[in-house]
């Protein structure tokens, strides 16, 4: 996963060691050498994620970090500190000055490449839901940008699942001080069950569930719908370290190490519970916003008015990110046929399947729109033209290796018919932020037609 990392240390060895193991990964580095010419990095340059160093002269990490929180622009980037202060109390007073984490000198760099990937991937997951709630807002005057002020982390739904009594009661009793709700479950089948009948801010798991493995239940909750974007704090022992890198990468958000420190508890919880509701608030704002005005009644998707909006941003976004942006244009093979032999409500069925298809073979960050009858468009940030079509390849067997099933009556009175359905798939990218979404569209357009002149049900890009 591609970002920009800015690394902050005033020792300059720190700098270049961190910056020739993250380059080694394939991450873009910038640095400064403290706070001051730190902030205003961050303001011009605007990085995926921080390593922030503590011990500097003049301005401290801590209080680095929270004047980027105290900044509306700046409060949605990560913050790792990085230092070889080790106490218990450093760890929280971080977290407590809103750091994501707090990683201990020297580095194990398995650990640390994956805390960074976890955390960027967090963040722009949320960066397109503000993306998307910014270019809804051009055309609502009653919406009220002021969505990530004054976020409430009291009276959570906390699901503990700890298998050994002690502990889980430790976890609960500090929760339950803190007058949160709290459900204590000691094994997975528990958790899956209760997790199906509640609602959660926050689950905590241990990575060992008296024998089971808890990453396997932290995976179950990533896959399922209900659970997908509830925080996940795992707790591990110390000699657990080296499963932690796979937990992140299966979509744990925080982790504790035990024995756990019911003060980081405190602020690891805090932290959790304010990212899920940050998140539920910007995607109720969103599906307020959008519901009525910008989505399609048909398909349910986005329409042509807010897809233009959305990928003017979008494309005006790569100025700050330097990441490309790229478009699909796909519409259905011989759609005219459809309609004409089976009438406009079969025609119409196939236009819903299509769209919820689609949808199945789209990352959560991407965007679907109808462009026009039976045309639509997916806008893809972050995505370079090779990654753009391998998702229109998907795009077009997800649609292609299925029969669509026709709800509705044909103009012969036949019902639950099954028919056969192809799309052809026009890909276009770009990394200028001075192109106009017009042209973008227009150079994808020119590639579907080139899809249909070579034969139709195939990808081509521009």
């Amino acid at each position: 996963m591609a970002a920009r990392v800015l690394v902050v240390d005033d020792i300059p060895a720190n700098v270049r060691l961190l910056e020739a193991k993250l380059m080694a990964e394939y991450f873009e580095v910038i640095s400064a050498t403290d706070g001051p010419s730190a902030l205003e990095v961050v303001e011009s340059e605007m990085p995926d994620i921080i390593l922030l160093d503590i011990m500097m002269p003049g301005m401290d990490g801590y209080e680095v970090c929270t004047k980027l929180k105290a900044n509306p622009k700046t409060r949605h980037i990560p913050v790792v500190m990085v230092t070889a202060l080790s106490d218990p109390n450093d760890r929280v007073r971080g977290l407590e000055a809103g750091a994501d984490d707090f990683l201990t000198k020297p580095l194990n760099d398995v650990a640390l490449f994956s805390r960074v990937r976890s955390l960027v991937r967090l963040k722009m997951m949320t960066d397109e839901l503000r993306v998307r709630q910014e270019a809804s807002a051009q055309f609502n005057q009653n919406s009220n940008n002021q969505f990530d002020e004054q976020i409430n982390t009291e009276n959570a739904a906390i699901l503990v699942v700890e298998s050994s009594e002690l502990n889980a009661g430790k976890i609960a009793s500090e929760l339950v001080e803190q007058e949160h709700t709290v459900s204590v479950v000691n094994n997975s089948e528990k958790a899956m069950q209760i997790a199906k009948d509640q609602s959660f801010d926050l689950m905590i798991i241990s990575l060992s569930l008296g024998g089971e493995d808890g990453l396997r239940l932290c995976s179950h909750f990533r896959a399922s719908d209900d659970t997908r974007h509830v925080p996940i704090l795992l707790v591990i022992e110390d000699e657990n370290l080296d499963q932690l890198a796979k937990g992140l990468d299966i979509g744990v958000t925080d982790y504790l190490i035990k024995p756990v420190d019911l003060n980081e508890l405190r602020a690891r919880c805090k932290t959790q519970i304010k990212r899920r509701r940050y998140h539920d608030r910007l995607s109720t704002m969103l599906q307020q916003s959008v519901a009525m005005a910008y989505t399609d009644p048909l398909t349910g998707v986005f329409n042509r008015r807010y897809m233009n909006a959305h990928l003017d941003r979008s494309i005006m976004e790569i100025a700050q990110t330097a990441k490309p942006v790229s478009v699909l244009i796909f519409d259905i093979d011989h759609f005219k046929s459809v309609n004409d032999t089976y009438g406009h409500a079969c025609g119409d069925d196939v236009l819903k399947e299509l769209s919820g298809r689609v949808k199945g073979s789209m990352r959560d960050f991407d965007m679907l729109a109808r462009y026009g009858g039976e045309e639509f468009v997916v806008v893809m940030p972050n995505t370079a033209e090779e990654q753009a079509l391998s998702i229109a390849e998907r795009v077009r067997k997800g649609v292609n290796n299925q029969d669509f099933r026709l709800a509705s009556t044909t103009l012969a009175g036949e019902e639950n018919l099954k028919l056969s359905v192809s799309v052809s798939v026009g890909v276009a990218t770009t990394r200028n932020p001075m192109e106009m979404a017009d042209e973008l569209l227009s150079r994808a357009d020119r590639a579907l037609y080139s899809a249909k002149n070579q034969g139709r049900n195939r990808v081509m890009s521009a």
